[in-house]
This record gives C-alpha cells, structure tokens and sequence, in this order.
C-alpha cells in the first residue's frame, strides 16, 4: 500500500513530534515545520495527501496558511489544529475552504481518524473557485469598511462571520479578512485609497 503523506505545521516542537509519531505508527510519511511561510512553501512544492495547520502561529497564522495554499492547489485537504481557547476561529477556517479541525490535546486514534476521513471526503469534493466571482459585492463591503467603524471592529474581532450577511464565496471572504490587497487587484483591478483603508488596516493590525 503506498504511503499517504502530510504536512505538519504548528510553533510547538511537541506538537510535530506528537503528530508525527502517531502517522508514522500509521505508514505516513511526515513532514514538519515551525513556521507558517515555510509550510506554504512545502505545500505548494511538494506532492501532500493533507496538511495540518495551527491556526495561531508567531509568523503567519493559520488563515493566510489555508488562503495561500487553497490558492495554488484548491483540492488539497487543509486541516487546522486549535487549542480550546481559538475553536471559533477554527470552525470559522472550515466555512473559508478547511476541512475540518481538531483540537489539542487530541486523542491518537480520533487524530488518524479524523485525518484519514478529510483525505476522503476531499476526494469526493469539488474545489471551490479560487477567484473573484461577486465583485460588486467585495467592492461594496470595502467601501463599507471604509465608512463604518463597527464594520471595522466587527471583521477585527469577528473576521468571517462579520461577513454572513453578504453574498460572497469562502475565498473572497478570506481575502477580505487577511488584507490580501495584491489578490483582489488582481481579480478586479486597482482599488481606490477608500477601498483599500480596510486591507491596510487588517495588515497592520496585530490581532490574528
């Protein structure tokens, strides 16, 4: 049977280590990484059946990482690792294109199990669309942003789920949530100052 690989990137050594003996119990091959930048890098190199990411990292966090490698490889299963204290933003990363999350410290057999289904099930998934498909709508809350303060702190504290009353798609929400100004000018073509003053904030804010 050939070997299924992942993909572990968490700022905790005992972590990787914790995970990786439990796949390697289970004919996985295994690799890790500290920081979030460089497990972008691996992914989007190398061949993986699945990648665990922590959601809060020093570097990058768990967000930009799902957002970054969904955009180069939109089938590969991105599951998140959360502590008890950052479950919302986890629950809130599978609305944005994860597969789903465990929670530390997590149980060996719930691990495999839970990872062995996301390889599955995203088998059996269609991808969703890594482009701009509701311009006027992203458009429309940038500028929204822009002019309301509650707007603002809402996607601050409550990123994505700020956002459900708008018609927009799991990666045009994670764009707006992360500041990715270079991706949506892409998409839709330059943006004012007034649009970009949201994605600016976002980028400089410390809050993850």
């Amino acid at each position: 049977m050939e070997k299924r690989k992942a993909l572990v990137i968490d700022d905790e050594q005992v972590v990787l280590d914790s995970v990786r003996k439990v796949l390697v119990a289970e004919n996985y091959e295994v690799d890790l990484t500290l920081k979030g930048k460089t497990g972008i890098d691996l992914a989007i190199k190398n061949s993986y059946d699945i990648v665990l990411t922590d959601i809060r990292m020093p570097d990058i966090g768990g967000l930009i990482v799902l957002r970054d490698i969904k955009r180069s490889k939109p089938s590969l299963p991105v599951m998140i690792i959360t502590g008890y204290g950052s479950v919302r933003s986890a629950v809130q990363a599978m609305k944005l294109g994860a597969v789903d999350y465990i929670q530390k410290p997590f149980d060996p057999d719930q691990l495999v199990q839970s990872i062995s289904k996301a390889i599955d099930t995203a088998k059996f998934q269609e991808p969703e669309q890594q482009r701009i498909i509701h311009k006027q709508e992203v458009i429309k809350v940038l500028e929204l942003a822009a002019d309301d303060s509650n707007l603002r702190k809402e996607l601050l504290y409550y990123g994505s789920d700020a956002l459900d009353e708008f018609d927009l798609t799991g990666p045009e929400k994670l764009a707006i949530i992360t500041g990715d100004i270079r991706w949506i000018e892409q998409q839709i073509g330059p943006l004012t100052a007034k649009q970009k003053q949201w994605l600016e904030a976002r980028l400089s804010a410390e809050i993850w």
